[in-house]
């Protein structure tokens, strides 16, 4: 993915070019277009990206109107900024995180404005996502310790108003806001190079467009490309058949085109969670999850930046979601490695429980629960999921699990330490008995002793299972200017004329993630560069 000296011949031309058109790159270009610079944004698919098929939970906090509707006025954004400091663990700068928590409120407020709708019916549990009756909830670790213990614990995770997974209701409101701008969007298109002048100034994009004469072949992209992105995201090894004709139609049936930026590019083409060498290379670790997003989170918007010296950082953090909750049942289980040893708060956001496997042998965990915790779940099951959690709950509850009549039984037949299980069960349920605090500081609501046989384990490690994807989402990307989102060298210097936003660049989640934190960073880091690159002083 090489750069290409310019000028050249065009074949047209805006103030700024945007490279993908999901949450990232549609706020950019609205930002970009309200201050009046001409915008065009190039996008592979539809547009949407991983935001389309995401949730659609949204991080805010500060004092919004659907805390304060749901009785949760006192939360502040030094509060927010207490607590996020310590998920983030200084992967940007404190005055960047101050900034991201003192407009978190504005942000909420400008995506309302477009159309997004929220609501502050607050989820009566810790769930890792609301049924369509409750659209506000904790989304991370904020009650858990030791995150309770710096700041008062308030729910953040702003889920938009929609009916199953809403991310779909999030993106539309935004693209029809980019609509009613009359922002040009390239769809069907794919970027292969970037543009740089005899300074090295990024002055344009050189792509490759479905061939628009081509208009079977263009509704055959278009069918192949949802449906991959479905299948993605349930059962890889189906997308995956769908990877070659969609490559086939992009480089036999397309049109090589050329576009001038005269003010600067934004490359927001999202990460790199469906290029398998820059995983492996980078975060091998999580090979085997379900990759969250399209085939167009490949890693080619950071290798654009790389291919004008471009620094990048953070490749290795990814987010592994283990969610077993719901049923809230099911946490009052213990996670267990295959030494039998207890790695974490069962109660933690599932992302970071992600983590906590992540670093156990063969990146293996299972959740040991009794014969009376797995029956409180299955009675649970309709009252605390929605349709795609039943789908995994029938699976765990059927074939999705191994059954032991004691608890040694079941570990020689997971592969388990015997011996080392048996040490964490009887910790664990001596400690209730006692009144003493748990080893993992969970919740004593959910802590109860694990005495009612048969046992049952569910592999929660990171690896494909049909009926239980563990979801990943690389979370690194391109340096950048951390107020102007100007992706930078090695050196510090900003490449001029080339800014990145979202998954494309290093931001607020690229070192842990809470639900909603990506998308958050994505209108953040999208405004920023829409806002700066529109003011820019622009090409002759």
């Amino acid at each position: 993915m090489q750069a290409h000296s310019g000028p050249g011949q065009w074949d047209g031309e805006a103030d700024v070019v945007i490279v993908g058109f999901g949450a990232a790159g549609v706020c950019a270009a609205i930002e970009a277009a309200d201050r009046g610079a001409e915008v065009l944004a190039i996008e592979r698919f539809d547009g949407g990206g991983a935001t389309a098929i995401s949730g659609g939970i949204y991080y805010a906090g500060g004092g919004t109107t659907q805390q304060k509707e749901a009785g949760f006025d006192y939360d502040t954004p030094s509060a927010m900024f207490d607590y996020l400091r310590l998920e983030t663990e200084g992967v940007v700068s404190d005055e960047l995180l101050e900034d991201f928590c003192d407009r978190s409120v504005e942000n909420l407020q400008w995506l309302e404005a477009l159309g997004v709708p929220f609501e502050g019916s607050m989820a009566p549990r810790k769930t890792s996502y609301p049924t369509n009756d409750y659209y506000l909830y904790y989304s991370g670790n904020e009650a858990a310790a030791p995150y309770k213990d710096v700041a008062k614990p308030a729910p953040r995770g702003h889920r938009t108003k929609g009916r199953g997974t809403s991310g779909r209701v999030f993106f539309g409101a935004l693209e029809k806001a980019a609509r009613t701008r009359r922002i040009d969007v390239r769809r069907q298109t794919v970027v292969t190079s970037l543009v740089t002048d005899d300074a090295g100034v990024v002055v344009g994009i050189e792509c490759r467009e479905v061939d628009p004469a081509a208009k079977m072949l263009r509704r055959m992209h278009r069918v192949l490309g949802s449906l991959n992105r479905k299948w993605n995201l349930y059962y890889r090894p189906v997308g995956r058949l769908m990877d070659a004709p969609i490559r086939r139609i992009e480089t036999g049936h397309s049109v090589v085109r050329r576009y001038r930026a005269r003010k600067g590019v934004v490359l927001a083409a999202g990460g790199f969670v469906f290029d398998r060498e820059m995983l492996k290379e980078h975060a091998p670790r999580y090979l085997h999850g379900t990759g969250l997003g399209t085939i167009g989170d490949d890693g080619s918007g950071i290798r654009l930046g790389e291919s004008v010296g471009g620094a990048t950082d953070r490749l290795e953090r990814v987010s592994a979601w283990r969610f077993f909750n719901p049923p809230i049942a099911m946490t009052e289980g213990v996670l267990v490695n295959k030494e039998g040893e207890r790695i974490c708060n069962e109660l933690l956001y599932g992302a970071k429980i992600g983590e906590y496997i992540a670093d156990q042998t063969d990146v293996s965990a299972y959740l040991i629960v009794d014969a009376r915790m797995l029956a409180d779940a299955k009675r649970q099951v309709p009252e605390q999921t929605l349709w795609f959690q039943r789908l995994q709950t029938t699976y765990l509850f059927s074939v999705g699990h191994e059954k032991g009549a004691t608890v040694e039984q079941l570990a020689r037949r997971v592969g388990i330490d015997p011996a080392g299980l048996a040490r964490t069960i009887d910790r664990y349920n001596d400690d209730r008995r006692a009144g003493r605090p748990d080893l993992m500081e969970k919740d004593p609501a959910y802590v109860t002793p694990l005495v009612d046989g048969p046992f049952y384990a569910i592999d929660c490690s990171i690896r494909i299972q049909a009926g239980f994807p563990c979801p990943v989402l690389t979370l690194g990307g391109l340096t950048v200017d951390e107020w102007t989102g100007a992706v930078t060298a090695a050196d510090g210097t900003a490449i001029p004329g080339l800014y990145a936003a979202g998954r494309n660049a290093v931001g607020v989640c690229s070192q842990s993630y809470v639900s909603g934190l990506s998308l958050a960073d994505c209108v953040y880091s999208g405004r920023r560069a829409g806002a700066v690159v529109a003011g820019a002083p622009g090409l002759a």
